[in-house]
């Protein structure tokens, strides 16, 4: 039985439930949560859905109940508030990463980990490391949603459907992330080559990526819905060993020259969460960006 854990069950947790339910991704779908009355009430809300979906049990349960889950997705921590960056959350949330993370250690075989909370990347390494550096068991959402929404702004830009777009934003899925506009692409043509292709407004696409949880949460006080789509496609990924490439966290380990961080890279995913790492060929402004990025992330991991 393929089965999936999320631990945190606040309107992130919850959406991906709901996401991972419509997708039929799991057999089964186990929900932790401090709160064990806010878990209950989820599971029977979700569960009043079976007769629309593929079947899957989904039950509340604690940690240690857990064991055994094939994947571990975790949405724990409080969220940004108006005016907050996601590095804001880093000291309070990377506390709860790792006595989260100290307990899953304990797992044999250890689950796939997969970080959801935020500041994403800064909580991706400091799971990894608390769970022993396992080699591709420990995966970040990364940059999966801020890609997303560059496809979805330039379909919208040049009248195409975004699932025929290719390219990624990469580095810190926050502030510091940055276009890499080289591996942007659509029908095998570079975006360079694209009729009505302006530079100038193609970086106002990228400022309306960056900037759109702020803008999100101004008016309805957090994100749920797109990111729990993106983390319901990472999942399927791993438990179909479906050899997706999406850009997730992972420890840089020394690629591109870049320190010992977390952040986003194109990377293929199957059923043991990293199977290898793609490079793509970045332009020189691409690649000091990816280490401004790196530099940025190195600072809030001291801090965490």
């Amino acid at each position: 039985m393929r089965r999936i854990a999320i631990v945190g069950t606040g309107f992130v947790g919850a959406t991906v439930a709901y996401a991972l339910l419509q997708r039929g991704v799991s057999e089964a779908i186990d929900l932790v949560d401090a709160d064990a009355e806010r878990a209950l009430g989820e599971a029977m809300d979700l569960s009043h859905a079976l007769p629309f979906v593929k079947n899957c049990r989904v039950r509340p349960c604690s940690l240690d109940e857990a064991r055994g889950a094939d994947l571990v997705i975790v949405c724990a921590g409080r969220n940004s508030v108006p005016g907050e960056t996601r590095l804001d959350l880093c000291r309070d949330n990377a506390a709860r990463i790792r006595l989260i993370c100290a307990a899953l250690r304990a797992w044999s075989p250890l689950p796939v980990v997969l970080v959801v909370s935020n500041p994403v990347d800064v909580l991706t390494h400091v799971a990894w490391k608390e769970m022993g550096r396992p080699e591709g068991r420990v995966l970040g959402s990364g940059t999966t949603l801020d890609t997303a929404r560059l496809k979805t702004l330039l379909g919208e830009r040049f009248g195409m459907d975004p699932h025929s777009i290719h390219g990624y934003i990469l580095g810190e899925h926050g502030d510091s992330e940055f276009a890499a506009w080289s591996t942007v692409s659509a029908g095998g043509v570079a975006l360079a080559r694209w009729p009505g292709y302006d530079a100038a407004a193609l970086e106002a696409v990228f400022t309306q990526v960056r900037t759109a949880a702020y803008e999100i949460i101004k008016r309805k006080r957090a994100t749920y819905y797109a990111v729990a789509a993106a983390v319901a496609v990472i999942a399927e990924a791993v438990i179909r060993d479906q050899r997706t490439v999406l850009p997730v966290s992972v420890p840089a380990e020394g690629r591109y020259g870049l320190p010992d961080v977390s952040l986003s890279l194109p990377c293929v995913l199957g059923r043991q969460g990293l199977v290898r790492v793609m490079e793509p060929e970045l332009d020189p402004a691409e690649l000091a960006a990816l280490r401004r990025s790196a530099s940025v992330l190195e600072k809030a991991l001291a801090a965490a």
